[in-house]
């Protein structure tokens, strides 16, 4: 009977993960004999000579008291005349072993102490490593986790969008333009690539001894580092290629002061000392740095004179040491992949060994964001409710591609959740952004050159003169005037465009929404009236289509109480005047729209005062309000939420029509209650019996 090598589900069902094995972190189970091959399948491929695996096949074939032969005499020439390779031949032994089962590993197990000690002593010491590596890293912390409160790695982790391609400049202009699903259409045409494809051979056939993965701040750099390392713990990742995966978190590597060895910088446990130094002696190649946030080093490398680190075991500067790794003067022959933000992502690229690979994750897809909420929720019926929020609010849908976003809309769902079952509305947009810059602020914003609102200061700057040039993309010189240390900025992104003979740097905010609210929060810093009279001034009843209509609702959505409380903690000055000024200008454009066919603008009304958010206001602003028509006008869910807000604020409004206005049986759903109080209500026939299907369930 044939045997091939078994592929990692085959071996998975023989361990009795069954229906488990799609758990990709599933727990090390105790250490049978079938779990210690397993686990240390890589390191006996590799460490079993020829003339141990002879000897091995030997002993396998012979009787003992309490057994027959584990192998037959077919299966012994099997495995030696399939293959040429001593490599091939135990990988054909050892999973032919495995297929027997737990006797069969413990019998195999046995005789490998007898002819291969060395290989034998070091086994269980990987499988306590692994062990140790899982228990470390199956949990997470997240950014509002108080002290014992880790989630599972598994609850939270979903596969980013990574590509090898570099974007051109027109594709990258378009998709920060894009908005919603437009957006999610244009990313998801990108061929992408996975983690396990990283060190695989490109079309040369030449495999990567560096692979650079960069990505902006709050993507998920980090937490994909994490999963790596637990991945390869469990069994699920780079078990045939890498023996050991050592992880360097740059911002640790900042507080190391002392002259340290490589060893010393990556010993997890002086328990595992002898381990990871003889693998970094005899098998380098099966060994893999994972070095997490290049761009967080406080250290310039290119000047390091490394040249007195001649070994990964003598103590040395970090800096000197870390850059010998890097550049392949130490350990040359081991792999290494190496997070960072674009920023720092060209000088990276000129300091690593070759040959390399450069990926960039670009957050979510669509489908991550929705499975994103399902893992988040953990309730199909809550979670399918939050999605449905979320994408019909173009903003804030566009900003779920970046996971920090979709973490910050999935936490304010569920808190609004607990306090009130029926929830059919998140935060204003506004106060989501203000929160992602906050997280941002906090958690990706290590030693800033200049005070926070210098920084959101320049940014607004930058923005502003942006959305005036209508342009998305900034050249070095341009940002550089107002941004003194880019590196540590995580609200900008960097890339690189080939030109004729040359390279040029280039940057953007993360998407237009983003330069859309910086722009307006730099508005409020000065409070300054005649730069903001002059906005308002490009909006009139009879012209609503205005690209700073955005601009102008994240105004309003800046004036909100609420809002203005979390921008004092952060220590950024109050918008008190402005707000009088947005008040004053939407009452006369509200009188305007009055006798304006243009009815449009009535929807940026709604969505001016839902941004605001302040009762008292709203009902003031629509008090002699009688009839609202939003006749042939397409209303999105986002423009619901807006409508049922100020209708619950303003009582009076008798006449409401919503014909050809895309209304759902969701969306009348939603506006039920307040519908109910129209004396006039004109809908289509089909809207209407949906309606009265609604209130009276008997009809």
């Amino acid at each position: 009977m044939a045997t091939t090598p078994l592929d990692g589900q085959e071996i998975m069902d023989i361990l009795g993960a069954g229906e488990g094995a799609d758990n990709q972190t599933s727990a090390p189970s105790p250490p049978k004999a079938t779990d210690r091959v397993f686990n240390t399948r890589s390191e006996l491929i590799n460490g079993i000579g020829d003339a141990a695996l002879k000897a091995l096949l030997d002993g396998l074939q012979e009787p003992t008291s309490d057994m027959p032969p584990v192998i037959t005499a077919r299966e012994r020439n099997e495995v030696l005349q399939k293959h040429s390779v001593t490599e091939d031949q135990v990988t054909c032994l050892v999973d032919m072993v495995l297929k027997k089962g737990d006797r069969a590993c413990e019998r195999f197990l046995s005789l490998l102490k007898d002819v291969e000690p060395g290989v034998c002593d070091h086994s269980p010491m990987i499988f306590n490593l692994k062990d140790w590596i899982y228990s470390q890293y199956k949990t997470v912390q997240e950014y509002n986790s108080l002290p014992g409160q880790d989630v599972l790695m598994t609850d939270r982790y979903t596969d980013l969008l990574i590509v090898q391609q570099h974007r051109q400049q027109k594709e990258r202009e378009e998709e920060i333009r894009f908005r919603g699903v437009s957006l999610f259409s244009a990313r998801d045409a990108y061929q992408g690539t996975t983690v396990d494809q990283f060190f695989s051979p490109d079309d040369r056939g030449e495999v990567p001894k560096a692979v650079i993965l960069q990505g902006h701040s709050g993507h998920g750099k980090s937490f994909t580092a994490q999963k790596i390392m637990l991945d390869w713990a469990s069994g699920n990742l780079y078990q045939d290629r890498f023996e050991l995966i050592l992880h360097l978190r740059c911002k640790e590597l900042n507080q190391v002061s002392r002259e340290t060895s490589l060893v010393d910088l990556v010993n997890c446990s002086q328990t595992f000392t002898p381990l990871i130094s003889q693998k970094l002696k005899d098998s380098p190649k099966k060994v893999l740095f994972l070095i997490d946030g290049f761009d967080e080093l406080r250290f310039t490398m290119n000047e390091i004179n490394f040249s007195s680190v001649k070994d990964p075991f003598t103590p040395a500067p970090v800096e000197a040491t870390l850059s010998a790794l890097l550049k392949g003067s130490i350990l040359l022959d081991c792999f290494l992949l190496v997070t960072t933000r674009p920023t720092a992502a060209d000088t990276l690229s000129k300091l690593l060994k070759r040959p390399q690979r450069s990926t960039e994750t670009l957050g979510f897809s669509e489908k991550g964001v929705e499975e994103y909420f399902q893992r988040f929720c953990q309730d199909e019926h809550i979670a399918e409710k939050a999605f449905s929020s979320v994408k019909t609010n173009h903003k804030l849908f566009t900003s779920c591609f970046i996971p920090v976003i979709c973490w910050i809309v999935c936490t304010v769902f569920r808190e609004q959740l607990k306090e009130n079952s029926e929830v059919t509305e998140l935060e204003t947009t506004t106060s989501i952004f203000v929160d992602f810059v906050s997280t941002l602020l906090e958690h990706h914003c290590q030693h800033l050159s200049q005070p926070v609102p210098t920084l959101l200061r320049s940014l607004g700057q930058l923005a502003e003169r942006g959305m005036l040039e209508q342009r998305v993309l900034f050249e070095k010189e341009s940002v550089e005037s107002k941004i003194s240390d880019l590196a540590t900025v995580p609200f900008l992104c960097k890339f690189l465009q080939k030109k004729t003979v040359r390279k040029k740097e280039m940057y953007s905010f993360m998407h237009l929404s983003f330069q859309e609210f910086f722009t307006a929060l730099y508005y409020t810093f000065d409070q300054n009236e005649e730069k903001i009279e002059e906005l308002l001034s490009t909006i009139n009843a009879y012209e609503a289509k205005s690209h700073l209509l955005p601009v102008i609702q994240f105004l309003f959505g800046l004036s909100n109480t609420k809002v203005i409380e979390n921008l004092e903690e952060l220590e950024l000055p109050c918008v008190s005047s402005i707000r009088g000024q947005l008040e004053e200008w939407i009452l006369h454009l509200i009188e305007q729209s009055k006798s304006s066919e243009e009815t449009a603008v009535m929807v940026f009304i709604l969505h001016c005062l839902y941004e605001l958010h302040e009762e008292e206001f709203v009902r003031r602003a629509m008090g002699d309000w009688s009839k609202i028509a939003f006749d042939s006008i397409p209303l999105t869910r986002t423009d619901c939420w807006a409508l049922r807000y100020c209708l619950q604020c303003c009582p009076n409004i008798r006449s409401l029509q919503l014909t050809d206005s895309n209304i759902t049986a969701e969306k009348l759903e939603m506006l039920q209650h307040e519908l109910s109080r129209c004396e006039e209500l004109r809908l289509h026939v089909g809207q209407l019996l949906m309606l009265m299907l609604m209130i009276s369930p008997q009809l």
